[in-house]
């Protein structure tokens, strides 16, 4: 500070509380990480469902719709998880995500707990969802006007003092399945891959009743937040 000759005779300090902008900068830097592993995570994903898929399939059409409706798929799952700043979204969310693009979801019922699932278990239960879908529309219940869909979930404790979701796809009323709908990719997917990148098991089953299909996964592993005693989902 100077007076009116020009001599400096004091000099001020103003400090301004940058907390606030620091923690947004900080929650920023944490998410565009998480995105940018998610999203690299995407590429892997798609890069074996081409590979895989092209090993199965010899027509160029058939391969490019199958290709477009599995990328769609992920996508239905990262619009649910940009919802909500990649913290996840409700098994219930995603199955409805998953089940959306067939237009029938008046004849699946849905219910379990309110469970939120981490952002990698949303990405492989999705695939495994429109597999499911996929595979109905074309050899189950959904390729006819007839018979039904549940998928349930529960929450039971393990031996080793954890909790493990069990997780049904079960068709009933449709055709009977067909021996070859059960020998693609989609199988790959349900038995091996979804499962065991959520650290659990996968059993895809080509009854004389319908498919069949159980997952249990450890809920350590795949749950964000789980409200044992909250309300049960139901969509008829």
């Amino acid at each position: 500070m100077k007076n009116d000759a020009g001599e400096v005779f004091g000099a001020c300090k103003i400090a301004r509380d940058i907390t606030a902008r620091k923690e947004s900068e900080h929650r920023i830097r944490l998410l565009m990480r998480e995105v940018n592993h998610r999203v690299k995570n995407q590429y892997a994903v798609i890069l074996s469902m081409i590979r895989e898929t092209g090993r199965r399939l010899r027509d160029p059409k058939e391969f490019e719709r199958q290709i477009r409706e599995r990328i769609m798929a992920l996508s239905a799952s990262h619009d649910l998880l940009v919802t909500d700043d990649w913290k996840g979204t409700t098994i219930f969310e995603l199955v409805l995500a998953q089940l959306r693009p067939f237009n029938d979801e008046g004849r699946v019922t849905i219910s379990g707990p309110a469970i939120k699932l981490r952002p990698s278990a949303v990405q492989y239960l999705g695939i495994a969802l429109h597999e499911l879908a996929a595979n109905s529309v074309v050899y189950g219940v959904l390729a006819r006007n007839e018979g039904r869909i549940a998928v349930e979930w529960s929450v039971d404790a393990d031996d080793g003092g954890g909790e493990t979701l069990t997780l049904t796809w079960t068709e009933e009323g449709g055709p009977q399945p067909l021996s070859g709908s059960g020998a693609g990719f989609g199988t790959v997917v349900l038995e091996r891959i979804a499962p065991q990148a959520m650290g659990g098991t996968g059993v895809f089953d080509l009854g004389a009743g319908g498919v069949t299909w159980t997952l249990r996964a450890p809920m350590d592993q795949i749950a964000a937040t789980y409200a044992p005693a909250g309300p049960f989902s139901d969509l008829v």
